[in-house]
């Protein structure tokens, strides 16, 4: 199918939170072009078809074919993830493309808790993002980056070991009136489409929570969800839990080139737990048709999903 002249160009739209945003543009009755690496199974790319998404083909590296892509383009959206040659030098090459293809806004792939204000050095993948604002604001095209906590996912999942269900206890690191952010991917990506829609001005940051909460208020959740008494538990300080991250990373060793080593969570844990990558202020009410789903809500549908399979 043939573009329209204007559109959202959406990087990474095969993945999981990238496939989302696109479909949230549609929505939206947005024109979309998924920019796809060449050779990706249409499996992957065929529910954004059936949604009238337009698939780009394209060598993420190459300029010259990116920037004629890119032609038209009301607004790039970047889902990309990875690291330095990803989010430095591929994401850089979809700038530089954004740029020379004059498209007025780039929204980079931040998705994380607020590392604008968090210490360099303290979240190697975040830093990678820190480094990434420089360049677009070397760049001087208008951009936006949305900062969303953490994943809920992984939250209710118990990928993030939080709740404990063996124990009927809500595992807490530092202070247990800390809150903390998280906002489902869904929930995530309607955001991000909003905001690529928007045909007003945005700021260069829009921070948005799904829901947020301390220790204390998840133990009363869950409780209330499961029909169980969850109590919390203290693990330690904020300050142990810096010591433990660099002897772990001696330890492990050799995973600099892996996305998501255990220390790497643990430094997003410390980033959350002491505080400093708190989301504040909110702009969820940009955009008051959305809806934005709950911890609450989410345990409630993950419960839900595993009496299906049981």
């Amino acid at each position: 199918m043939s573009t329209p002249k204007t559109f959202v160009a959406v990087a990474g739209a095969a993945g999981h939170l990238g496939s989302l945003i696109a479909l949230s543009l549609r929505t939206r009755n947005v024109a979309v072009k998924a920019l796809v690496r060449p050779g990706t199974a249409a499996s992957r790319t065929q529910k954004l078809r059936d949604a009238g998404v337009t698939i780009a083909e394209v060598e993420m590296s190459n300029i010259p074919s990116l920037t004629q892509t890119l032609e038209g383009a009301s607004a790039v959206v970047s889902a990309l993830q990875g690291l330095r040659g990803v989010m430095i030098d591929i994401q850089g090459a979809l700038l530089n493309a954004a740029v020379a293809a004059k498209v007025p806004r780039f929204i980079p792939s931040d998705f994380s808790l607020d590392f604008t204000k968090t210490a360099p050095g303290s979240n190697r993948n975040l830093d990678l993002r820190r480094e990434f604002h420089a360049k677009l604001d070397e760049s001087g095209i208008k951009w936006t980056g949305i900062q969303n906590g953490g994943f809920m996912e992984l939250l209710v999942s118990g990928q993030l070991p939080l709740i404990n269900d063996k124990w009927h206890r809500i595992l807490y690191i530092g202070s247990a009136d800390q809150k903390l952010d998280f906002t489902t991917v869904p929930d995530v990506a309607a955001y991000t489409a909003a905001v690529a829609a928007d045909p007003n001005p945005t700021p260069k940051i829009l921070r948005i929570a799904g829901d947020s909460f301390n220790s204390k208020d998840l133990a009363a959740i869950v409780s209330r969800v499961r029909g169980q008494k969850y109590t919390t538990l203290w693990m330690g300080s904020v300050g142990l839990l810096r010591m433990m991250i660099p002897i772990l990373k001696f330890f492990i060793g050799g995973v600099e080139d892996k996305l998501l080593p255990p220390w790497q969570g643990m430094q997003y844990l410390e980033n959350m737990i002491s505080g400093k990558g708190q989301l504040d202020p909110l702009d969820n009410d940009r955009y008051p048709e959305l809806v934005w789903t709950t911890v609450e809500q989410a345990l409630k549908d993950i419960d839900a999903e595993k009496a299906k399979s049981t």
